[in-house]
């Protein structure tokens, strides 16, 4: 259900926690929204547990905050969302976003270096330590939680799947290739793992989406996100592919 927010303000009615302890962040959000939205709040915080199990009882709710408009209850932050015609997400549902944020923020890092370092963000250089940041932001997100990204890794890795311990020694390999090529240093560690764990990768993704058909999710960014396996995960093991390959024939003088 939504509303014709052009028309004249109205009262919104907000109750939501405010204590010395505690301030609801989705209260904020929803008094935030409803100020963009064009509505005048009668604010009503909840101060203690007491008045919030208060008006949870009275009202029939079991979360805070609660939004009133015209004497109808809409409901919390996501609810309010709702109201007004935006997005809400999905836990559930599956996104890029994660992939995104790494690889634009890792590009622009690497045109900076390269400002940096030789004065123009259109150098061979500048290629070189996107690629190796980008692998470095996504070991970060592994080892965030290398527990669950294990687990997620055994769905489709050909090797973690004959050897378990792969799964908790990928994200480290993937870390350590990635902050070697950001010194260029240490080339004959950084390439032939880079090109080991990107081989290994790219026929395991390729297997499991391409050949077996299967709709699963990526551990590429981590074990709590919901990138689909496919295209993205077989871009980061390519990437480490080329890397593996061409850090290797720059040692050899061949570039």
């Amino acid at each position: 259900m939504t509303r014709d927010t052009n028309s004249t303000p109205k009262t919104a009615v907000l109750y939501r926690m405010v204590m010395e302890e505690h301030v609801c962040p989705y209260g904020l959000k929803s008094k935030d929204l409803l100020e963009r939205e064009g509505y005048a709040i009668d604010d009503r915080p909840l101060k203690t547990r007491e008045e919030t199990e208060v008006f949870m009882e009275e009202y029939g709710v079991e979360t805070t905050p609660q939004t009133f408009i015209d004497d109808e209850r809409i409901g919390g932050y996501d609810a309010l969302r709702e109201f007004f015609g935006q997005d809400v997400k999905d836990d559930d549902e599956t996104t890029y976003q994660p992939v995104i944020a790494i690889f634009a923020v890792a590009f622009l890092m690497a045109l900076g270096l390269s400002w940096a370092f030789y004065g123009s963000i259109l150098t061979l250089r500048a290629f070189e330590w996107f690629i190796a940041i980008s692998m470095s932001f996504l070991a970060v997100q592994k080892l965030q939680d290398v527990e669950t990204f294990s687990t997620m890794f055994l769905n489709y890795d050909l090797l973690a799947q004959k050897w378990v311990r792969y799964g908790y020694v990928y994200p480290f390999g993937e870390a350590l290739a990635g902050i070697l090529m950001v010194a260029g240093a240490l080339v004959w560690i950084s390439a032939p793992v880079a090109l080991f764990i990107g081989t290994v990768g790219a026929a395991s993704v390729f297997k499991a989406v391409y050949i077996d058909k299967r709709e699963i999710k990526c551990a590429c960014v981590g074990g709590g996100s919901n990138v689909p396996l496919g295209f993205v995960s077989l871009t980061e093991n390519l990437m480490m592919i080329f890397m593996g390959v061409w850090m290797s024939a720059r040692a050899m003088g061949l570039f």
